[in-house]
């Protein structure tokens, strides 16, 4: 979502959400996922929706390409990194933290957050953990299966890829910003929007994200952010 602001030069305002979210999600949209766009009082949940509504809103700076098979492709394979490619790398990167470090899991979820959330989130750390590895099916078992459903999106990242680079079409559509948004932190190119410091990334992740280095889906994540991540629209942003 942040990306898609920023592309279309949508000036807003951001506001973190930590400890306790789900109450304040549940009221804003019936529902209990993050983001949330608050848009003439309304709130939305959902980055797919979230992106319908901005490419309504301001169809300048699109997303959506204008050919109407484009579209049904890129939003085919938007859907299917949000859905695919988002949860099993979740489960691969914060499950794994959250069983050998939880400590560590609640630094990496804070990171841009102010110090007393984090101060609470330490206190709950046991509730903590528990939830949210409740509320995200994460388990021995998805453990297992994640690395592997992470290799085979990765997989199908690259067979879609065209010569010039983006995965639909001649230029940058909400198929590219999905895949690359959701593999920037595995990646940490230098244009991610906040910085992951280095003592928070521990040696089994970085063991993980140096054996993923090489793959040419890497490389794409850190094209479209060179080419296209740009400048913050955020307003009070520096």
């Amino acid at each position: 979502m942040r990306w898609a602001l920023d592309w279309k030069r949508i000036p807003h305002r951001r506001k973190a959400l930590f400890v306790g979210y789900v109450p304040r999600a549940f009221l804003k949209t019936g529902q209990l996922s993050l983001p949330i766009l608050i848009v003439d009082g309304k709130g939305i949940a959902d980055s797919t929706r979230i992106i319908a509504e901005l490419e309504r809103r301001k169809p300048e700076a699109p997303l959506y390409p204008a050919d109407p098979a484009l579209r049904e492709r890129a939003l085919a394979l938007e859907d299917f990194f949000d859905e695919e490619l988002g949860h099993c790398l979740r489960t691969v990167v914060i499950g794994d933290v959250w069983e050998r470090d939880p400590r560590l899991a609640v630094e990496l979820l804070a990171i841009g957050q102010p110090d007393a959330p984090l101060w609470m989130a330490r206190v709950m750390l046991p509730s903590m953990r528990a939830f949210y590895r409740a509320r995200h099916g994460i388990n021995p078992a998805t453990q297992a299966r994640a690395r592997a459903e992470v290799e085979a999106a990765l997989d199908r990242l690259e067979r879609e890829l065209g010569p010039n680079g983006y995965l639909v079409g001649d230029s940058f559509s909400v198929a590219d910003l999905t895949a690359a948004a959701l593999l920037g932190p595995l990646v940490r190119p230098p244009e991610l929007e906040y910085a992951i410091p280095e003592e928070l990334v521990p040696p089994y992740l970085r063991e993980y994200q140096q054996s993923l280095a090489g793959r040419d889906a890497m490389a794409f994540v850190r094209e479209m952010y060179g080419r296209h991540r740009g400048a913050s629209a955020e307003i009070g942003a520096g």
